[in-house]
């Protein structure tokens, strides 16, 4: 429950400390007096959107600060635990606005984004505001509070999650379908295009030997020539023989006894020449020995490159990287037959969570019905007690012919407000009148059954009056006996049955003007309640009558 609310500058007010009690909490006060902008102000620390407007003038910035006690309320209590926020079985909710427009928000101290502070604050509270009969003419809203009637919103929500993941994977599919013929084109074009390199067929460092084997078999005459030039000067076929010579110039030099060691280390430098020209002349011979004339095989090989080089002209690449092209060409037609798999798969996999999504649609069907049953009937109980004993409310499904977020049907509320008519939507046939009495009953009935410790009613008791205003008290404070109720009113007969009242005023200087709210107690509430039965003076009699009203409560 709500145990205490801090407000600092915001709109109208200053400063105000608040305690709140369990039970039914009533705040009463003037028109314009503000009412509702203490419930505002703990719509702030609730995640609502925030308005640098709001903060009071002269101030730069605004706090609201509320504290719930979680004894009543296990979900929020794991909530928290499984974030690390838990402090000893409270929730301390702080929200600041500064001037410029930026916002700041801690849950038990700590820093929260406005989602996590959204999500607490619904397991913590439950507000009705005084225009939410408007919002009861929404389908989505019957919807929603059929669902929390009926204790089934995880279920809905799976059932949401479900048709999400499905239809996901439905454009996913109708995206893979689309591209087939676009997938059976390319394919027929890499096929192709792998014939064509399949006979080319050209290994890697290929065109390397196959331009190193042509040169030489293109130019074996001149490098035959030029060969047999380099053996005639080695061999001396007319200067004398090169390396008999240097054999000589070692021997000579050996000779030469004058020189002592001197002449050793030239002895040795002619010896490695005379070794090295050998080797030369040997591997000159060599090649020479296997050059080859074959015009066949050059015209073979010549074939070959030009093939090889048109294949790459026509890919726009070197034709030394031909051997990689073709490896991914090779790959890219796999990927493509497996995306005609990953169609079939797919395909399976949607059927499988329709399937899904249809087993969970029909469970929340059927809950629905459940829900609905009990939902009417108990509104129909408190609708006699609000003075509409001929209007009967029932619950339409009309099944949809497709999957949908919300499930396998469209909700509607429809009510007939006299016997024998034809059940109709809220909109056509409920006046004003009957549409917020209509939506006080669903009110109550749905919160009384859900499992959020704190409840608001915000003028929702607008347009009633008389015996009707007595009927909403009892509502309201039998309500009160079950959780705690926090209800701003007009109403005498449903202020009177307050456990805790708290009166809004104003106050007005020149420099500016001031929202309060106080308690009241004993005597202020006799006056207070007295104001309320419209009366221009407080006389004898109409204190009388609002002590009565306290009296019969059971609140004075």
């Amino acid at each position: 429950m709500l145990h205490a609310l801090t407000v600092r500058n915001y709109t109208l007010i200053e400063s105000l400390d608040l305690e709140l009690e369990a039970g039914l909490t009533c705040i009463t006060g003037e028109t314009g007096a503000g009412k509702s902008i203490v419930l505002d102000a703990l719509g702030l620390s609730l995640g609502n959107r925030a308005d640098a407007k709001t903060i009071r003038k002269g101030a730069e910035r605004l706090e609201v600060c509320a504290v719930f006690d979680l004894s009543d309320c296990p979900d929020a209590a794991h909530w928290l635990r499984e974030r690390e926020l838990d402090s000893d079985n409270e929730c301390q909710l702080r929200r600041t606005v500064t001037a410029d427009g930026r916002s700041r928000a801690w849950i038990n101290g700590q820093s929260a984004t406005m989602s996590d502070l959204k999500a607490i604050g619904d397991m913590l509270v439950d507000l009705h505001g005084q225009h939410e009969h408007h919002s009861l003419l929404k389908r989505q809203t019957q919807e929603l509070l059929l669902d929390e009637f009926g204790g089934h919103r995880a279920l809905a929500r799976s059932v949401t999650e479900q048709f999400r993941t499905w239809q996901h994977a439905q454009h996913e599919l109708a995206e893979l379908q689309a591209a087939s013929q676009e997938r059976a084109d390319r394919l027929q074009l890499l096929n192709y295009q792998l014939t064509e390199l399949d006979e080319l067929d050209l290994q890697p460092g290929e065109i390397e030997q196959l331009e190193q084997t042509q040169r030489l078999l293109a130019h074996a005459d001149e490098t035959a020539a030029g060969l047999n030039e380099v053996l005639a000067i080695l061999n001396g076929d007319d200067n004398g023989d090169i390396i008999a010579a240097l054999r000589q110039a070692q021997s000579t030099l050996a000779a030469l006894k004058a020189l002592g060691s001197r002449s050793k280390d030239c002895v040795e430098l002619l010896e490695n020449a005379r070794i090295q020209l050998e080797e030369a002349r040997r591997e000159i011979v060599h090649l020479h020995d296997g050059i080859e004339r074959d015009p066949e095989r050059l015209e073979s090989i010549e074939t070959r490159l030009s093939d090889a080089f048109q294949q790459a002209r026509k890919h726009r690449v070197k034709s030394e990287e031909l051997p990689a092209l073709r490896e991914q060409l090779n790959a890219e037609v796999e990927a493509l037959n497996r995306s005609d798999e990953s169609v079939v798969e797919l395909e399976r996999h949607v059927q499988t969570l329709l399937e899904d999504w249809q087993d969970n649609a029909a469970k929340l069907t059927k809950a629905r019905k459940k829900a609905a049953a009990s939902l009417t009937k108990k509104v129909a109980s408190q609708l006699g007690v609000l003075g509409m004993q001929n209007c009967e409310l029932s619950v339409d499904f009309n099944a949809l012919g497709a999957p949908s977020a919300h499930g396998a049907e469209q909700i509607e509320f429809l009510v007939s407000t006299n016997p024998g008519a034809t059940p109709d939507s809220l909109a056509k046939v409920a006046s004003g009148g009957e549409l917020s009495r209509i939506s006080l009953a669903i009110q109550v009935i749905t919160a009384g059954e859900g499992t959020t410790p704190t409840i608001i009613f915000d003028e929702v008791d607008v347009g009633i009056g008389g015996a009707t205003a007595d009927a909403v008290g009892d509502l309201l404070q039998s309500l009160g006996a079950r959780c705690q109720v926090i209800c701003v009113t007009h109403l005498p007969q449903v202020a009177a049955r307050g456990t805790q009242q708290l009166r809004a005023s104003k106050s007005t200087t020149d420099a500016s003007t001031n929202a309060a709210l106080e308690r009241l107690d004993g005597d202020q509430r006799v006056e207070e309640i007295g104001r309320m039965l419209g009366t221009r003076t407080l006389t004898e009699t109409t204190l009388r009558h609002a002590r009565e009203m306290l009296e019969a409560a059971g609140t004075l």
